[in-house]
């Protein structure tokens, strides 16, 4: 019913910058939520940020300030903007959404395939 494809990932030096994006498609009444979460090796997956519609933001304490998430609702995508990336950030970035449908008042959670975000020292 929803779909969420992810783009932007790849490799970048210590210090650069990518943006992702996530797209949502398919058949819904709303999207409250849209963010990041990202999960690396060996470790469990983590919030990243995220978005609500009404424009309130979350983020983890280790990209304040670096990373910037962002929607454009008349689209139904999610933009990260990450800047000055360190080797921590490498891992598998996922997106998310928290979607109604049509007549309803109970939320799914979608998930991406993920793109890979490989940073290198």
């Amino acid at each position: 019913q929803v779909q969420l494809v992810e783009s932007g990932g790849g490799l970048v030096q210590a210090g650069g910058s990518l943006r992702l994006s996530c797209v949502a498609s398919g058949r819904f009444f709303s999207i409250s939520v849209m963010g990041w979460y990202r999960q690396a090796p060996g470790k469990e997956r983590e919030l990243v940020a995220t978005l609500t519609i009404a424009g309130v933001t979350n983020y983890a304490d280790s990209v304040k300030g670096r990373f910037t998430v962002s929607r454009d609702n008349a689209k139904n995508t999610v933009y990260l903007q990450m800047n000055s990336l360190e080797p921590e950030d490498t891992a598998v970035y996922y997106c998310n959404a928290h979607v109604y449908a049509y007549g309803s008042q109970f939320v799914t959670h979608y998930w991406g395939q993920g793109t890979q975000v490989t940073v290198s020292s």
